[in-house]
């Protein structure tokens, strides 16, 4: 079956998150299995801690499917990093939550769009989603040491 390039950038989307990802775990899998205490443990000054890092995944995705739908996004250093909020169990909630508004934000975009200006950026929306795949297993990295480095 024959895919259009915007089903091609969701199925990559989909294999760094929770799927079949060549490279090695997605994110959600380097999740698993991780504590709220380990979560929030901070092994090296001026590194992220595991739950810092989900929530600035996090942030990200929705950025992204902001703009994605046309909104000029500037975030600001308290958006790009926010605090964490709530339970690890929530955060990890809430990033599946992310996830799924971004892939369906996605999917409605038309693929004559996928060269189109980001509003306010310098790139288009297929670099940017492309960047969104990228970034999740950038960080989904960064877990996976800090996360062997505790055990």
């Amino acid at each position: 079956m024959a895919k259009n390039e915007i089903e091609r950038i969701v199925d990559q989307m989909e294999r760094a998150f929770d799927g079949r990802a060549w490279h090695g775990p997605p994110v959600m899998k380097v999740l698993r299995g991780i504590t709220s205490n380990e979560a929030a443990a901070r092994l090296f000054l001026e590194v992220h801690t595991i739950r810092e890092l989900v929530a600035h995944v996090t942030a990200w995705k929705r950025i992204v499917a902001r703009r994605v739908g046309g909104e000029a996004v500037r975030p600001t250093a308290a958006q790009d990093w926010p605090k964490p909020k709530g339970s690890w169990s929530e955060a990890v909630s809430d990033l599946r939550r992310a996830h799924a508004d971004l892939v369906k934000a996605v999917g409605k975009l038309p693929p004559a769009r996928l060269e189109a200006r980001v509003p306010g950026k310098g790139h288009s929306n297929y670099v940017l989603l492309h960047g969104a795949v990228q970034h999740d297993l950038y960080h989904a990295g960064q877990i996976a040491l800090l996360k062997k480095a505790m055990r």
